[in-house]
Parts: C-alpha cells; sequence; structure tokens
C-alpha cells in the first residue's frame, strides 16, 4: 500500500521560506516520479511541481518557477519541497503525489503566508 506523508508546513511571512518533505514506503520511491500539488482555500488541486524519479528533472507551474525547487533523497525515500519568496497566494494545503492525477497522496501539510 503507497504510503505519503507530508510535513514541514507553518505559519510564515510573506518573503519567508519553508521546506517541506513527503516520506514514502510501500512502494519502489526510485523508480516513481514524483510530484508536489496543493489546494487553496475554497479552490481545487492545483499542480505544483514534478521530479523524475532520479531527480535529474523537476518542472515547475509559471506560478512557483524560480521560486520554489523540488528535490528528492531515493536513499531515504524522502522527497522535499523548498519554497523561497513565499508569497500569500501559496497559502494552501500542499500533498506530494506518487501518480500523475495525484489520487495517491498523503493527508497534506498546512502553509500558510500571512504577516
Amino acid at each position: 500500500e503507497v504510503q505519503l506523508v507530508e510535513s514541514g508546513g507553518a505559519l510564515v511571512q510573506p518573503g519567508g521560506s519553508l521546506r517541506l518533505s513527503c516520506a514514502g514506503s510501500g512502494f519502489t520511491f526510485s523508480t516513481r516520479d514524483m510530484s508536489w500539488v496543493r489546494q487553496p482555500p475554497g479552490k481545487g488541486l492545483e499542480w505544483v511541481s514534478a521530479i523524475s524519479a532520479d531527480g535529474g528533472r523537476a518542472y515547475y507551474a509559471d506560478s512557483v518557477k524560480g521560486r520554489f525547487t523540488a528535490s528528492r533523497d531515493n536513499a531515504k525515500n524522502t522527497l522535499y519541497l523548498q519554497m523561497n519568496s513565499l508569497k500569500p497566494e501559496d497559502t494552501a494545503i500542499y500533498y506530494c503525489a506518487a501518480d500523475p492525477e495525484a489520487r495517491l497522496r498523503g493527508q497534506g501539510t498546512q502553509v500558510t503566508v500571512s504577516s
């Protein structure tokens, strides 16, 4: 059974930084492309980033490009999202996902950007 556990969310001021983590188990993490998606308050899921299985390629939504960086440590079965220059519009529940449709995702971690 695929299990994903996100952590690292917090309340942060605009311009601040956070690093989210996602621990995966129940599947061969090192062979799976992974994604980050988010759900802003009152809105649907929105794709944020994807990273290849070996970590060599990463892709970003235009809204986060240049501010967010996805990475992974396959030895630790862990995915990361470094978020810099955070804006209020980045406020959302952030999920990691193990499939392109984001059906296989964890419980999420809350990120709130507010002064």
